[in-house]
């Protein structure tokens, strides 16, 4: 489903990444893990058109996507969270998630100014789905307030609905569990399941190793821009690069 190969990313003299290439399987979460400053979040940015790699390509399936802008890719089929939360706080949940759907709703200029019914039907449709998506994640209860006024791993959830808005192929997570307590952390694995379940394929940034080696598949490491292994967590879990990486070794 997803091709990463040969991916280099260079900040001057600094190389984030150097040479990455793993794939993604179809239908299954995929975990990318690593110490702090390996490079994780810098291939996001690479995959979703916000940095440009100095080499190394991307597929999303047989289309390249390497060189696109940001919205050229979210059309391809790529949605994403953010490590830093960025919803929008004054406007209710439902519009949150309906912002997501601006390439899937067709309003039509005509339809928009002149209120036609093709356009309200539009507007209906969106907020079913917009519904539907925060049900999955259980906000929808909260639908109608200010996104502002929620708690910290609610507000990291909403993020998750509007990403999911945009009906990708694969939805990549930055560490969606971090600041959440051990309770709310469990909610989120079953309800990332639960996407899984509908079909979904997930690449999966995240620091909680219970959730990573609970809810993955596979998983990928990279440390200093390196992939250092990848595998199934059992392999992973007992990979001593992935140890010392990760703990340190003897002098």
């Amino acid at each position: 489903m997803l091709r990463i190969n040969g991916l280099t990313k260079q900040f001057g003299g600094l190389r984030v990444l150097d040479e990455v290439s793993f794939q993604v399987p179809e239908g299954i979460i995929y975990g990318l893990i690593g110490p702090n400053g390996a490079g994780k979040t810098t291939l996001f940015n690479l995959i979703t058109g916000i940095l440009k790699s100095n080499t190394g390509t991307v597929h999303l399936g047989d289309e390249l996507l390497t060189g696109l802008p940001p919205h050229r890719v979210t059309q391809a089929g790529i949605g994403r969270t953010f490590q830093n939360i960025r919803i929008f706080r004054e406007m209710t949940l439902l519009e949150n998630v309906m912002v997501g759907m601006h390439d899937h709703l067709r309003y039509g200029l005509a339809g928009t100014l002149l209120a036609l019914p093709s356009h309200r039907r539009e507007e209906k449709r969106g907020r079913e789905r917009a519904r539907e998506l925060l049900s999955w994640l259980s906000l929808d209860t909260k639908a109608t307030i200010e996104a502002g006024s929620l708690s910290y791993g609610e507000q990291r959830k909403l993020e998750l609905a509007r990403a999911l808005a945009t009906e990708p192929k694969v939805l990549l997570i930055d560490e969606p569990a971090a600041g959440m307590n051990p309770a709310e952390t469990e909610e989120l694995m079953g309800e990332i399941t639960c996407i899984s379940r509908r079909g979904y394929t997930i690449l999966l940034i995240e620091h909680d190793m219970r959730l990573v080696m609970g809810l993955c598949q596979r998983i990928a490491v990279l440390n200093f821009g390196v992939l250092i292994a990848e595998g199934a967590p059992a392999e992973i879990r007992c990979n001593p690069e992935v140890v010392e990486a990760y703990l340190g070794k003897d002098v």
